[in-house]
């Protein structure tokens, strides 16, 4: 039995959700364990699209109970939307297949109207935060303001905790950005139908992931974003608020560190970022539009287009070391099918010295040079390929390329947005 994490290896969107929905079908538990509804998973199956922006992506698996982790930070009204989107594509979900913890954290309406209002006075200086409440409802968790699931349920304890909060955030709101106040009464009756809804998937899940994992029942658990946005780990300022890397899965879903025998890096065949900051190999020129256009490349939450580039190999071994992965696996590759030479970023230079690792700021970071290797591309489409030996003899070159410089094996390849669309490499194929 193997408990998994799975990490994104860059910066977000490299495919987590398709690799959750796969790996969910020989797991018994699926955990989402940080981030909030700022992060989307894509799925596709039987040719439909199903977009989760909470809820796990085992959850079209039949055979999976999913957790929304203590470490979530949970908009109650959003949360309620996905489950009503699920249900009219057929997927009504019951509480016996979702449990929402109820000490994980709420995103409120002032944790709305701060970010936004935060972002917009930050003008070009922007981080490229997606608006949804994430960062304030953080600052309220370690700043012991916050409230949580279980607050929900007892509505006059509910009522006193916003009376206590909320005039401190409107005089934010009003004085600091000039925005209206947020209503008491308002919110106080808004979530009372919320909590009327959401009690029957609310529990404790420290105590049924211990015992789950004592039956000998294989626990999958999902990250949010990517390493690159890890709030200490990653490109900071210019990252999320949250600990999105592999070890941040104990404490965001209440296990030990004992549990989690594996970790799954998930990283696309070449890099994309949203919003702003340091982007080392991106392409600002018509490649980089045409990567776009191919892989589809807009964000599943905002819709915004995603900036492009070339595979980043010191990102990766970075990534490799924070999060100790096991494995990885490379996602669109079929994305790259057409583009002639491919140029993978080898190595660093800052100040004309070859540097080992990724610079921990940002301005450095904005001031890299990078070294380029350039590998033969192919032109065959990969969509239908389902074996390892019917790839490319320079597609196979490319993948084995990566996986000597990166550490790690790969062993899944994604080449098409469906389900089936993977290719399973054996170890030792060459």
């Amino acid at each position: 039995m193997s408990n998994i994490v799975v990490v994104g290896a860059q910066w977000g969107d490299e495919g987590k959700g398709k690799v959750v929905d796969l790996l969910a079908e020989q797991s018994k538990w699926v955990v989402r364990y940080q981030g909030g509804n700022n992060a989307g998973h894509t799925l596709v199956v039987e040719g439909r699209k199903v977009v989760l922006h909470l809820v796990p992506s085992g959850i079209l698996q039949p055979g999976c109970t999913c957790v929304i982790g203590n470490g979530v930070v949970v908009n109650p009204a959003v949360l309620l939307e996905e489950l009503d989107e699920l249900a009219a594509l057929g997927h009504k979900v019951s509480p016996d297949r979702l449990i929402l913890s109820s000490e994980a954290h709420l995103i409120l309406p002032w944790h709305l109207a701060l970010d936004r209002a935060r972002e917009s006075a930050l003008g070009d200086k922007r981080i490229g935060t997606t608006g949804k409440g994430i960062g304030p409802a953080y600052e309220d968790k370690v700043g012991r303001r916050g409230l949580r699931v279980a607050d929900l349920f007892d509505r006059d304890a509910l009522a006193s905790r916003i009376r206590e909060v909320l005039p401190d955030n409107n005089r934010r709101l009003t004085e600091w950005y000039g925005e209206a106040p947020i209503e008491l009464e308002q919110v106080i009756e808004s979530l009372a139908p919320v909590a009327n809804r959401l009690r029957a998937y609310s529990r404790p899940s420290t105590r049924l992931l211990y015992e789950a994992n004592k039956r000998g029942e294989r626990i999958l658990f999902e990250g949010a974003q990517g390493t690159f946005l890890d709030v200490d780990h990653g490109t900071y300022p210019f990252v999320t608020s949250s600990n999105t890397v592999a070890g941040s899965a104990c404490a965001g879903a209440g296990v030990g560190p004992t549990v989690i025998t594996d970790v799954i890096g998930i990283a696309k065949a070449y890099c994309t970022r949203v919003g702003s900051g340091p982007f080392p190999t991106e392409l600002d020129n018509a490649l980089g539009e045409t990567i776009r256009a191919v892989g589809h490349e807009y964000g599943a939450t905002t819709g915004r287009p995603r900036r492009c580039g070339w595979f980043d190999v010191p990102m990766l071994r970075h990534a490799v070391m924070v999060n100790g992965m096991t494995e990885l696996a490379l996602t669109k590759l079929d994305v790259l099918s057409g583009l002639g030479p491919i140029q993978v970023g080898m190595r660093y230079r800052l100040g004309g010295d070859v540097i080992e690792d990724v610079p921990a700021g940002a301005a450095a970071l904005g001031r890299v040079e990078v070294d380029y290797d350039t590998l033969p591309g192919w032109s065959e489409d990969l969509s239908q390929v389902r074996a390892w030996s019917d790839l490319p003899v320079t597609c196979r070159y490319y993948v084995a390329t990566l996986e000597r410089e990166v550490g790690v094996p790969i062993r899944l390849l994604g080449v098409g947005p469906g389900r089936e669309s993977v290719i399973r490499r054996e170890p030792g194929s060459t």
